[in-house]
């Protein structure tokens, strides 16, 4: 499950944050399989869409990451939850997304197949209401 602000998220969800507040940021995988999985990082990569198929990466001015944007994570148990907390700021208004993505540093052992269909977060970031 991915939460943003509270909300949980999925891919027809639009979360609404305001630009210069931290919004928190909460990523729970649950190991369904019979075995540990780990170690492996979790990435987040926020970019913008302009709905022609062109992303943009390049938001390290608009976008900033309170801590780190890769959770490190020893192991999961199976049938056990990991919930890992970060927190963005929004420097400037748009739409924003959120891609996750999983590094295994483990060959040995697969990481669980619906861990790789995390939805993309929809953030849309506007002016404080004053």
């Amino acid at each position: 499950d991915i939460l943003v602000d509270g909300k949980l998220c999925d891919c027809d969800i639009v979360v609404d944050c305001k630009v210069g507040d931290p919004v928190p940021l909460e990523v729970k995988l649950t190991n369904w399989s019979k075995h540990s999985v780990g170690p492996f990082a979790l990435t987040m990569t926020p970019y913008q869409d302009y709905q022609n198929g062109v992303h943009n990466y390049d938001l390290q001015d608009a976008i900033t990451f309170v801590g780190s944007n890769t959770f490190y994570i020893d192991s999961v148990k199976p049938t056990k939850d990991s919930v890992y907390f970060g927190a963005l700021l929004f420097l400037y208004t748009g739409d924003f997304y959120l891609n996750i993505k999983f590094h295994e540093d483990n060959c040995s052992r697969e990481l669980p197949l619906s861990w790789f269909c995390l939805p993309s977060v929809h953030i849309r970031a506007m002016e404080p209401i004053v």
